[in-house]
This record gives structure tokens, sequence and C-alpha cells, in this order.
């Protein structure tokens, strides 16, 4: 009878506890996910809004600053504490930085000179097809519903720029963002354990503005200065709290709870997100073929995102 009574206690107290801790991380990581999408979404509309007055590289290198004054206070006493783990994994966060910080920003800021906003949108939203494949040579599997949503969402976005996008020499340069934030956020699942979030933040916006330095000399050199103005330093304080130091937090953290391919997903919501945002600011044309490219992105959001892992 005891262990009868057992087995009749224990089994449904376990059901109500074992779920939580299986959805619960996953909700989480999707509004994570959504948050740095939507916040990036901004940061493509400033790109090209500072295209004609602020030199790419002294762009991304200022952004960089901010962002490390900004997480300086929460990063740098965990980064010193964990020294010793960052420098057994130095190749790792070198790279990451690299990809993260001192690439991927600088070519968006170049093509923002000559590209549309929402072209930028547009072709980052081919990162998700990189996330996936870099995850699924890893040894995961990504299941028929994520697959179908992937799909469904990457056919909007090839639609969208088919039906109307000019190509010029700055899509080049938002291809080439593209591969280096796709290859970042595959990075970022080999993270080594124990690493702190901040901890990490700092540490590769510290190393990616170091790596920075030789770039902003030569962009002073040849190109000069820029003069700060409300125009241009409100725009760079924009993209280095929130589009820095907030939305690469939010997209660590969402990286860590739901992998690459699904956080991928939602990034496709990016492409929508931009053009709304630069019709609305910036008088970017806007259609009835683009809605329904962006419908049709949405769906495959809902789908992909939604699937189980």
């Amino acid at each position: 009878m005891a262990v009868a009574d057992r087995r009749t206690t224990t089994h449904p107290a376990d059901t109500p506890t074992t779920r939580p801790r299986t959805t619960t991380p996953v909700a989480l990581g999707l509004a994570l996910a959504v948050l740095a999408t939507l916040v990036w979404s901004g940061s493509f509309v400033t790109s090209r809004a500072l295209g004609d007055s602020v030199p790419p590289v002294q762009h991304a290198f200022w952004r960089w600053v901010v962002a490390l004054t900004v997480v300086a206070p929460f990063g740098a006493r965990r980064a010193w504490r964990q020294r010793e783990l960052i420098r057994r994994h130095l190749g790792f966060v070198l790279l990451a930085s690299l990809l993260g910080v001192t690439v991927y920003n600088t070519l968006v800021n170049q093509a923002g000179v000559t590209t549309p906003a929402a072209n930028m949108g547009m072709i980052m939203a081919a990162s998700p097809v990189l996330m996936a494949v870099f995850e699924r040579a890893g040894g995961v599997r990504l299941g028929a519903r994520r697959i179908a949503g992937l799909l469904t969402a990457c056919t909007g976005v090839l639609l969208l720029v088919g039906g109307g996008a000019s190509f010029s020499a700055g899509d080049l340069w938002m291809i080439a963002a593209a591969c280096s934030f796709g290859s970042y956020s595959a990075l970022l699942r080999r993270r080594p354990a124990g690493l702190d979030g901040a901890a990490f933040l700092f540490t590769t916006f510290l190393a990616g503005t170091v790596l920075l330095l030789p770039a902003q000399g030569v962009s002073l050199a040849v190109q000069g200065g820029f003069t700060p103005t409300t125009g241009t330093v409100l725009p760079l304080l924009y993209v280095g709290v929130a589009s820095s130091a907030v939305a690469f937090f939010a997209w660590n953290k969402a990286i860590s709870l739901i992998g690459p391919t699904r956080a991928g997903v939602v990034y496709y919501l990016q492409p929508v997100c931009v053009a709304l945002l630069s019709w609305v600011l910036l008088a970017e044309p806007t259609g009835w073929a683009q809605a329904g490219c962006m419908t049709l992105i949405l769906g495959g959001v809902v789908l992909g995102a939604g699937a189980r892992r």
C-alpha cells in the first residue's frame, strides 16, 4: 500500500512542475529575439540616415565606444573575475568579436551609403538560412515545422527582393554583412560554459573596438572627421545603447535559450520592421506587393518559431 500511495501522489505532482521549465525558457527566448530584431531594425534606418554625414568606419567605432561605456559598469568587473576562463578561450572571443562587432556593423554602415534601408533589411533576412545550415551541420535536427516556417519566410523575402529591389554595390556589402552575422549567431552556441553574459558582451565589445582602431585611423586620415550635431550624436547614442548593449545582450541570451535556428526564424521580422520604419521616417516607398510579401514572412515566423524542439 505504501508503494501504491507513493506512485499515486508523486506522479501527478511531477507533471505541472516540469511543463513550466520547458515552456518558459522558450517563451522568454522568443521574446528576447523579437526585442533584438525590433531594435536592430531601427539601426538599419540609422545607418541609412547617417550614410552621407558620418563615414561608415567612424560610425561603427563610436557606436562601440558608446556601447562599451554602457556595458562597462556591469561587465568589466565580471570579465576581470573570469579573466582566466576568457584567456583559455581567447580564440573564440576574438573570432566572435571580429564577426559580430568589427566586421558586421561596419559592413552594414558601408551598405547604408548607397542602399535603401528596406533593401538592407530584406537582404539581412538571408542570415537565418545560414544559421540553420550551421546548426544542422552541428547535428541539430530542425524538424519539419521549423523548416517549413523557414522556407515560407524565405520565400516572402525572395519575392520581396525580386519584386522591385534594384541591385547595387551596397547590396553586396549587405550580403557580406548577412554572412558575418549568421556566422556570429551560429558561433554563439559554442560559448564557453560558465562565461557570464555581461562579461562576454564587455569582452567582445572591447576586443571588437580595438580591432577597429586601425581602420578608424585610416578613415580619419583619408576622409576626415564628422561634425557632432544633434542629427549625428543622437543616432549614435541610439545604436550604441539600444542596438549594441541592449539588443546584443537580448540576442545572445535568446540564442542560449532557443538556439540560432528558431531565433533566426524570428529574425525574419526584420525586413517587415525596417520597411515600415523606412517608409515612416525616410519616406521610402512601400506598396501592396511588399505588404503581401511581409504577410508571408510573418506567417513563416509564426509557423517556424512555434515549432517544438
